[in-house]
């Protein structure tokens, strides 16, 4: 589909077939290639580096690969800043900057002091160790935080002293995305961590998180289990505490469709659990306590969320929720997305059209004052202080690098705290937004951000080489972001396009569900909705349209592959999910059962068959050319998708053997599903992408940039 001239590469490796029939629920299914799924297996190492080597050698012959290696390389040390706190008189954040491979934990021990490294994994190392996540003490004099190494996000716990920098000897394994709570004199923490291997059932290590208490300077071997006994084992778990230390909270989740507040009276010894928010299928979550209040943002009754509070003397537990009140209603035409409570006022991060509102309230949710954030953007973090009536909130939009923000919510003011300055090679004020609407096939509205130089945006002749992106799932948004790989694109003369499908949380929880289990094809729908509609309204046109997404967004990618491939020439489908009959088997997967289904249940099945990508590769047909990429160390998500739909594809496609639309695998040694990733790295996947993608839709790489 590509008129772009074929290099000289190395032929498509063989790859042996080794059929698996069975029979799901009536259906007979064989699976060509079981044997990739063994990523250990020294033959499926084999395969994937041939795999690697041909996808190497064509990218590393596209013209202008080097120019753009450079453009990138300086987009990239732009940097960013995120994650702001304020905790006691301190601010904490991370940022990254320049030549840093990893992001950085800053600290200021006054809001107007100077910054100065806390946690810094860039100096002396490989930039394979990232930071994962942190949490200071009420105080600001400790932070307990985890690194891991790869991109693998098995962190281990460490400690450090904020005064001094110095590092505890307290070392906790096995503290994968863990939640943490102080107590208040900071002698110790509420945390989450997983089994030990071998502790539990093959595969077990992955899931049954629970709920400890670690006191500094004790082994963690003997931490007491606190809370998560008896649990089923995809349960995650979420715990805080109240300043004063009285009321212990655990939030119980399933999925991103399902939570329980669960609490505890500490004054109580051995006091009893309560569940306090009744056996609903909703969402309760952001625990909030402040005079002697639990506040929550749930969507029970509201899919776009309001604001339930409660007397904690009250709650006597499993009783529902008669015993809350309203304390911000839902909002009609908002989504609440997120809250804090900053002194005596509640500040709500709302999103309108997938676009970040601010608004100050009192705690009896009156007084509505909406707070000017620095433009149409995205707030990717919200935070409050206990004891003052300040917040700080990361900042992002597609043509401003993230930045943290402190907000004055006693004056609705707003200012930056800590951002980013440009360097003299990087122009970001041509760079136009405009949203759009479009119908999706059974007519539901879907919203689609075209962003762009101003006249690429205006044109209409059908030729502007075109990215469409999207993720549609888990309640997550797709909103306006920087990201510097998309500003090399925009400056090469493309258009990126990014649909806001049903599954994210743009819209609310109605929204969501309606992407999701049995509604998913809805999501496909939508996306393939919207590269119609870009070539319809002129402009671009299939042979100059490239599709991307990653993880969820490789399943959607996946399936636009197999339902609509006359639609466009080239796919980047990264980190994907393609065996939807068997997804929920490895890795972590058996967390997203909740969202997809499992084929173990036959309505399920039903549906997971109906449009799982590695299930409809029909023999003899023209593809668009794809590059799947994964990584050694994913997981998240196991690279065996990626391994078995590329070989599938190369066997069956009518273009599996083509040099000018060529299925490609690109398996990245030493990375995991993209959290932490070194700025070499990003570097090096943007520009593999960059050029597959040039390569595909005919894009000059030499041409003069739009800086």
């Amino acid at each position: 589909m590509s008129s772009s001239p074929a290099p000289a590469t190395l032929a498509v490796p063989t790859t042996p077939r080794d059929d698996v029939t069975e029979t799901l629920h009536g259906v007979e299914i064989t699976d060509r290639y079981r044997w990739l799924e063994d990523g250990d297996a020294p033959a499926v190492r084999e395969w994937s580096d041939a795999q690697q080597a041909r996808t190497a050698a064509v990218l590393d012959a596209v013209p202008g690969r080097d120019r753009l290696a450079a453009r990138l390389d300086a987009l990239s040390r732009v940097g960013g800043v995120g994650e702001p706190m304020i905790m006691g008189q301190r601010v904490f954040f991370t940022r990254r900057s320049g030549d840093m491979d990893q992001s950085a934990l800053y600290v200021r021990d006054d809001i107007d002091g100077d910054d100065r490294p806390l946690v810094d994994l860039n100096s002396g190392g490989d930039g394979l160790t990232t930071l994962d996540w942190w949490y200071p003490s009420a105080d600001g004099g400790l932070v307990a935080f985890g690194t891991s190494r790869g991109g693998d996000e098995w962190s281990t716990l460490e400690i450090v002293d904020v005064a001094t920098g110095e590092r505890h000897a307290d070392r906790i394994e096995r503290t994968r995305y863990s939640s943490i709570a102080w107590s208040p004199d900071a002698s110790g923490f509420y945390y989450t961590r997983y089994p030990e291997p071998g502790s539990v059932a093959a595969g077990d290590e992955n899931y049954f998180s629970r709920v400890y208490y670690h006191r500094l300077g004790d082994d963690p071997a003997a931490d007491p289990l606190v809370f998560g006994e008896g649990f089923p084992r995809e349960i995650t778990f979420g715990v805080s505490l109240s300043e004063d230390g009285r009321w212990l909270i655990v939030m119980s989740r399933e999925g991103w469709v399902r939570s329980v507040i669960h609490v505890r009276d500490r004054h109580q010894i051995d006091g009893p659990w309560l569940t306090v928010t009744g056996d609903n299928d909703a969402l309760y979550d952001d625990p909030e306590v402040r005079a002697g209040r639990l506040y929550l943002r749930t969507n029970h009754d509201a899919p776009n969320y309001r604001i339930i509070r409660a007397d904690l003397e009250e709650l006597t537990g499993n009783q529902g929720t008669d015993a809350w009140s309203v304390a911000v209603p839902e909002r009609p035409d908002r989504v609440i997305a997120g809250y804090v409570i900053a002194g005596d006022r509640i500040v709500t991060h709302e999103t309108s059209r997938a676009v970040s509102r601010l608004y100050r309230l009192g705690l009896d949710g009156g007084q509505e004052t909406a707070i000017d954030l620095p433009g149409l953007g995205t707030v990717t973090s919200l935070h409050g202080s206990a004891d003052r009536p300040l917040a700080v909130v990361t900042w992002t939009s597609y043509a401003t690098p993230p930045g943290a923000w402190l907000v004055d919510v006693a004056a609705d003011d707003v200012r930056e705290l800590a951002g980013v300055t440009l360097p003299d090679d990087v122009e970001l004020s041509g760079i136009t937004v405009e949203q759009v609407e479009y119908p999706s096939r059974d007519g539901t509205t879907i919203t689609m951000f075209l962003v762009g130089y101003a006249d690429v945006v205006a044109a209409r002749g059908g030729d502007t080489p075109t990215i469409l992106a999207g993720y549609g799932g888990f309640n997550i948004a797709k909103s306006s972001a920087f990201d510097a790989p998309a500003v090399a694109w925009l400056e090469l003369g493309g258009l990126l396009a990014v649909a806001n499908l049903r599954g994210g949380s743009e819209y609310g929880e109605a929204w969501h569900r309606a992407g999701m289990l049995g509604n998913k094809q809805n999501v496909f729908d939508d996306f393939i909705a919207a590269a119609r509609w870009l070539i319809a309204e002129g402009y671009t046109r299939p042979e100059r349209l490239a599709v991307r997404g990653r993880s969820n967004g490789g399943l959607l990618t996946g399936a636009f592959l197999t339902q609509a491939p006359e639609l466009c020439a080239a796919v980047s489908c990264g980190v994907p999910l393609l065996d939807m009959v068997r997804y929920h088997r490895f890795s972590i997967a058996r967390l997203w059962i909740p969202e997809y289904g499992s084929a173990d249940d036959a309505d399920a099945f039903g549906w997971l068959h109906a449009y799982s990508p590695y299930h409809h590769v029909e023999s003899g047909r023209a593809y668009p050319s794809v590059l799947f990429a994964t990584a050694d160390h994913d997981t998240r998500v196991d690279p065996l998708h990626a391994r078995k739909m590329t070989a599938l594809m190369q066997a069956e496609a009518a273009n599996g053997h083509d040099e000018a639309s060529p299925i490609l695998l690109r398996v990245e040694a030493n990375a995991g599903h993209g959290m932490g990733k070194p700025r070499g790295k990003v570097i090096e996947e943007a520009l593999d992408e960059g050029c597959y993608i040039a390569r595909q839709l005919g894009v000059d790489l030499t041409r003069p940039l739009r800086v």
